[in-house]
């Protein structure tokens, strides 16, 4: 999915040009992600449709070291409660402020520095058919092939999470494909900044079209990550997918 999410909406990944598809890849069945060293050599046996979104900023798993030396200093953290406080005087902070935590409880969130983001669901959309739906493994790993996809089919993958605990800063969805062992698809998406809140955030990535033809279908593996600006990892999921012919 992009996945191809891992996981299954809202912002890119997976899908490949049929163009592009590396005819002297075999398909000799699934491999592990490789080493980082592996990773390096970056095969583009496809590239995905995508429709254009703002919330994307196109960025890739090789731009992590990047991100980090251009990391800015948050400073230390404080409660939901003392962020709300600081800074009266400066009109447009407050009304920045209430307006992203004018409905939080403080009462209910009590006096936590972390924030804690909990994946709830997700589903993978496809027009004409029943979402199919996507049970979140608690060790990230689900057992053999997660879901199949019918190939030259559009999809989107759909998520809902809950943010409890104090604000949570730069959350982003990042997913990297593999085929045979070479990485065909890496992606970052921004998703934003949230308060927490008792009702469930959603959100739905950008239509993809998954790739057709011969050397597009098979297995492939994926790793998904939810991270946010500190690199706090809250969901990581390692699995495979299918791209067939057809729906199962």
């Amino acid at each position: 999915m992009s996945l191809a999410a891992g996981v299954a909406s809202s912002s890119k990944s997976m899908g490949f040009d049929e163009e592009n598809v590396a005819a002297e890849v075999p398909e000799k069945g699934l491999k592990t992600p490789p080493n980082e060293e592996a990773e390096d050599a970056d095969v583009t046996v496809a590239k995905i449709h995508r429709v254009p979104s703002e919330s994307s900023i196109g960025a890739t798993e090789d731009d992590e070291d990047e991100d980090l030396a251009r990391k800015i200093d948050l400073g230390p953290q404080v409660t939901l409660k003392e962020q709300f406080e600081k800074d009266k005087d400066d009109e447009s902070l407050r009304k920045w402020k209430e307006q992203l935590l004018g409905s939080v409880d403080f009462e209910s969130i009590g006096e936590s520095l972390e924030p804690d983001v909990k994946i709830l669901s997700l589903a993978i959309k496809s027009p004409g058919r029943p979402d199919i739906l996507l049970a979140v493994p608690e060790n990230g790993k689900p057992q053999g092939s997660w879901f199949t996809l019918k190939e030259g089919s559009r999809y989107t993958l759909m998520f809902a999470f809950q943010v409890c605990n104090n604000i949570v800063s730069g959350l982003k969805y990042t997913n990297t494909v593999w085929k045979s062992g070479i990485k065909v698809e890496s992606s970052k998406d921004m998703l934003g900044t949230f308060s927490p809140q008792e009702e469930a955030y959603t959100h739905e990535m950008p239509e993809e079209t998954t790739p057709s033809g011969l050397f597009a279908r098979g297995s492939y593996s994926a790793r998904t990550k939810f991270v946010d600006d500190d690199k706090k990892c809250y969901l990581e999921i390692n699995y495979t997918f299918d791209i067939r012919k057809d729906w199962l």
